[in-house]
């Protein structure tokens, strides 16, 4: 009998995985059938195992992920066949928590999988996913950073999880390179499916198409929502308002059901004069994956960002938008969460109180100046 394998899908934040996590999760007994465990753990998910074996702060929610590697791996253990762990935040691994994820599977052939989507692409997602998670900085001071950090031997957050050569690297230390594996994100327009197959053909699925589909996507905003949610981060750092009731009330409700819901400005997309810079970072590590040798599934040149044509689709600065729009976006965020505050039976799990949202006319005077 061939040794078991487990697989780590390690990231990158941003190229599918929700998606990728959530066709799993949906089809947890069928690939047990294909002789695969994407292991249970209490969440469903495997971010509380993957941000304690990390060792991360995380506003809080590191305290409640203690134990939680262990006990992933325990039950990991109990499985017959092969196994699969899934998290993108594991893209930012040292190579210590590297090393102690291995370790953890002694008797395993590991292999490694990164999913990896262009950098063009990248860059305003990661920043709009950052204003979610309660960040407060604009889009021109994040483009600033990363041009500034790019080359630094301590790498800032983001490209200690999106600088792919460098995760590989990282991840792939000592295996052989059949058993690191790049999954490319195909361009805009490719049918829906084909980053599932890409997936599906590393873990060795008999039939993808078998496969539950899933809906899953992360809420997308243009530059108006995404500024408005910068201004209620602002607002709500102010007041102190702790990790638990912004993720219940703001991401997860009103980001999904206000702002996401009623987007229609223009999405964040890489500044024109930034493009140059970010086309020969892209080529920097077309020649290193090309020289890793690493088992690509997909195309290499699906990392190359395709840009918009400026004649008919001039850039948005996401940093200008129209305050009298951001104002209304707010004005109906805090509607919404009037909306909840009267409804007359709360859910089962509340019990956090609502936040007060901040007036529209003290957010929309503050960023205008």
């Amino acid at each position: 009998m061939s040794q078991r394998r487990v697989v780590l899908h390690v990231g990158t934040p941003k190229s599918g995985t929700s998606y990728l996590q959530d066709r799993l999760h949906r089809n947890r007994e069928r690939l047990e059938a294909d002789g695969l465990d994407y292991v249970a753990t209490r969440t469903g998910d495997h971010f509380e195992a993957a941000l304690d074996v990390l060792g991360t702060r995380w506003g809080g929610a590191e305290k409640a992920a203690r134990g939680q590697w262990d006990a992933l791996v325990a039950t990991a253990r109990t499985s017959r066949g092969d196994v699969l762990v899934s998290h993108e935040i594991l893209a930012g691994a040292v190579p210590d928590a590297v090393a102690r994820v291995r370790a953890s599977f002694p008797d395993h052939e590991v292999h490694v999988v990164l999913t990896a989507r262009d950098l063009g692409r990248q860059v305003p997602a990661e920043w709009q996913e950052r204003v979610k998670h309660r960040g407060r900085r604009d889009y021109a001071s994040f483009l600033r950073t990363l041009e500034r950090n790019y080359a630094v031997a301590e790498p800032t957050p983001f490209w200690r999880v999106q600088h792919l050569p460098r995760v590989l690297a990282t991840w792939g230390a000592g295996l052989p390179a059949e058993r690191v594996h790049l999954v490319t994100v195909p361009p805009p327009g490719a049918p829906h499916d084909l980053l599932w197959h890409r997936f599906a053909e590393v873990l060795g699925l008999s039939d993808p198409t078998a496969y539950a589909g899933s809906d899953r996507t992360n809420a997308s905003l243009g530059g108006v929502e995404v500024t408005a949610l910068r201004l209620i981060n602002i607002a709500a750092q102010q007041r102190e308002l702790p990790r638990d009731p912004y993720v219940r009330w703001v991401r997860e409700g009103l980001v999904k059901e206000v702002l996401a819901a009623r987007s229609t400005s223009p999405p964040a997309t890489v500044p024109p004069a930034a493009r140059d810079r970010v086309d020969r970072v892209v080529e920097e590590w077309l020649l290193a994956l090309r020289a890793a040798e690493v088992h690509v599934v997909g195309d290499l040149e699906d990392l190359r960002p395709v840009w918009p044509d400026e004649s008919t689709t001039p850039w948005s600065d996401p940093d200008t938008a129209d305050p009298v729009l951001v104002a209304q976006r707010v004005a109906e965020a805090a509607a919404w969460l009037a909306e909840q505050a009267a409804r007359p039976e709360p859910e089962p799990d509340a019990g956090i109180p609502l936040p007060v949202p901040p007036t529209v006319t003290r957010l929309a005077r503050r960023w205008r100046g």
